[in-house]
């Protein structure tokens, strides 16, 4: 179809087209070697997350401002992973890569309102273990149930809007190339390889809002665990200093993970993008981080061990 005619396809002709996904594997033998291990930990990060959702639920102990906050980020890594990894494992089995226009542009709203409500979560998570350890006193006014809930609340809605803006704007572009979308689901950045108008100022409009709901808040964490720090080492002893430090390099390590990956994934021109690069990256914060997050800020603490072997005896 010449392209001049394309570009004039409305909304509901273009619809009726499908997408391919390149997927992320092939199929010889090592890459199905590599999609067992990916199901693997699939299978594993929605079993940890999961349990540490009823964990929360079901012991009054937990019921608290950090757990509560836990058990949403828990939520959004298991809507993350199931937004993408199904679709890829029925892709890699049935050797069918297509993707419905809807069912693209579904995924594409559905991630970024993940990414950008997880974005801020972790934010919001920093700042209550901040309040906790730096002004105990006040932890129960600034860290209260109804502040929780407007802090989820926020995430949620700052998220949603930010992706309905971009998911509309993309999708009504005209997409005059191939619909081979060399990524193995639906992402902002593949898909503007493929539309055939000028979108330098649109990257702009996607740089701008992934510094505010990206970088801004991965900064906030830098700096509440500095303050943590700072407090810790002026009160504690040699062995409280340890495990202070012990822990907040290791949710700085997953946080960095996830903000870095995704900074470099929405923050670059797409002109700069390298697909596989791409692919490797997207592996990290939408499998890796879902995966290592309940099992990096709860499953190894002494309050969930113990919820753990008390519903167990």
């Amino acid at each position: 179809m010449p392209l001049f005619t394309r570009t004039r396809l409305n909304y509901e002709d273009r619809i009726k087209t499908d997408f391919i996904l390149s997927g992320l594997f092939q199929y010889g033998q090592m890459d199905t070697f590599l999609f067992v291990a990916l199901v693997i930990l699939f299978a594993v990060a929605l079993m940890g997350n999961i349990i540490l959702i009823l964990l929360i639920q079901l012991d009054t102990r937990l019921h608290t401002p950090m757990y509560f906050l836990l058990s949403q980020l828990s939520f959004m890594d298991i809507m993350n992973i199931t937004t993408t990894v199904p679709k890829l494992a029925t892709n890699f089995l049935s050797n069918s890569k297509t993707i419905t226009f809807l069912g693209c542009e579904s995924q594409t709203f559905v991630l970024i309102v993940l990414g950008g409500t997880e974005a801020l979560l972790l934010g919001f998570m920093s700042y209550d273990r901040y309040v906790a350890i730096c002004h105990p006193l006040h932890y129960p006014v600034l860290m209260s149930k109804k502040i929780c809930w407007i802090m989820v609340t926020c995430a949620w809605t700052s998220g949603s809007i930010n992706a309905l803006v971009h998911t509309l704007y993309v999708f009504h572009l005209p997409f005059c190339r191939s619909r081979l979308i060399n990524h193995f689901f639906c992402e902002l950045p593949s898909l503007l390889q493929l539309v055939c108008q000028e979108t330098s100022q649109y990257e702009y409009t996607v740089l701008l809002s992934g510094l505010i709901i990206l970088l801004l808040p991965f900064l906030a964490i830098l700096a509440s665990y500095a303050c943590v720090l700072t407090v810790v080492f002026q009160v504690s002893s040699g062995k409280g200093q340890t495990k202070a430090v012990s822990t907040c390099f290791s949710h700085l390590t997953v946080a960095s993970l996830f903000y870095v990956t995704a900074l470099s994934t929405y923050t670059r021109p797409h002109s700069l993008h390298s697909p596989e690069q791409g692919k490797a990256v997207a592996v990290f914060y939408t499998i890796i981080t879902p995966l290592l997050n309940p099992f990096i800020y709860s499953l190894r603490n002494k309050e969930v061990i113990g919820t753990m072997r008390r519903l167990l005896v």
